[in-house]
């Protein structure tokens, strides 16, 4: 009875040992696996935070010889990312207004018909917009608005090339949240006569808001950054423009084109930290509505 005892208290302590190990291990790793995310956080704050003041909001980009004269006399950079704010609001907006509309029906769709040629059609192109590069949605986008529509480079071009990117996150959010909610609510929500286009819209999407929303903002965050897609769209502009059908800027452009410009490097890092903050807001307000809007079943 004694030798029992004591070979199930060495298993108990050997258990406990490796399960002590094993959490070391894993937090190591993940500490390791963060370093890099870490040193990019802490040149972008180092570097980038000189760059921030008013002026860097309210002014669009500076030239070539503004950005000399500034360095030659010692002084930060003059002129903002203006016309950058601008453009990436007026373009993520527009290409919002076009994906959320068509990922909402084509996830409910998806969600009320599990089996079918036509659903299984759809899951596949959803399926294949995942894996296309982001530059050959830039050359869809091109060939379909740049040439025909609008006779040349346009915000209008990039919001259909950054929507075509947004679909896919939003088609599978709403999908699979709407497939979580039980059978039972919509059962009697029709037992009550409600029709059935209303028991979608006022039953089953306010329920499953969460999850939806999560998968908007999501997709929006992920546009927000993009570059080369915009590269064959909106191409750019130096001032700001209002005109959903002439050339745009946006923060990534501006990004690309400080690159390109050695006078102007220095307004990489504030322009990447402004990036960086709007789609660590956009990641916080998902987590808000989830926690929010979240729903027990």
């Amino acid at each position: 009875m004694n030798s029992s005892n004591s070979i199930s208290k060495q298993k108990l302590k050997w258990r406990i040992f490796n399960d002590k190990l094993f959490s070391i291990v894993m937090m190591t790793l993940a500490f390791v696996s963060a370093l890099p995310l870490l040193s990019i956080l802490f040149q972008l704050v180092k570097k980038g935070y000189k760059q921030i003041r008013l002026n860097f909001f309210i002014e669009v980009a500076p030239d070539t010889m503004q950005a000399m004269m500034a360095k030659a006399n010692h002084e930060i950079i003059p002129g903002g990312i203006a016309n950058g704010i601008v453009g990436t609001l007026i373009i993520v907006g527009l290409a919002s207004l076009i994906a959320i509309p068509l990922g909402l029906i084509c996830g409910i769709y998806l969600s009320e018909t599990s089996k079918g040629k036509m659903a299984n059609a759809v899951r596949l192109v959803v399926d294949m917009l995942q894996g296309i590069p982001s530059i050959v949605l830039g050359v869809i986008a091109y060939i379909w608005i740049v040439k025909p529509v609008t006779s040349g480079f346009s915000a209008l071009a990039g919001s259909v090339a950054l929507s075509i990117m947004m679909l896919p996150s939003i088609i599978r959010s709403t999908e699979e949240t709407l497939k979580m909610i039980p059978s039972t609510l919509k059962e009697a929500a029709l037992s009550l006569g409600v029709p059935y286009h209303r028991t979608i819209f006022k039953v089953l999407l306010p329920t499953g808001m969460s999850g939806i929303s999560t998968g908007i903002i999501l997709g929006i965050s992920r546009i927000a950054g993009e570059t080369a897609p915009l590269m064959l769209t909106a191409l750019g502009s130096s001032a700001i423009n209002l005109d959903i059908t002439q050339p745009s800027s946006a923060i990534p452009l501006l990004v690309w084109e400080f690159y390109n410009d050695p006078n102007l490097i220095d307004l990489i890092w504030g322009a990447s930290l402004i990036l960086l903050l709007i789609i660590f807001l956009l990641n916080l307000g998902a987590k808000a509505i989830v926690k929010k809007w979240k729903v027990q079943y």
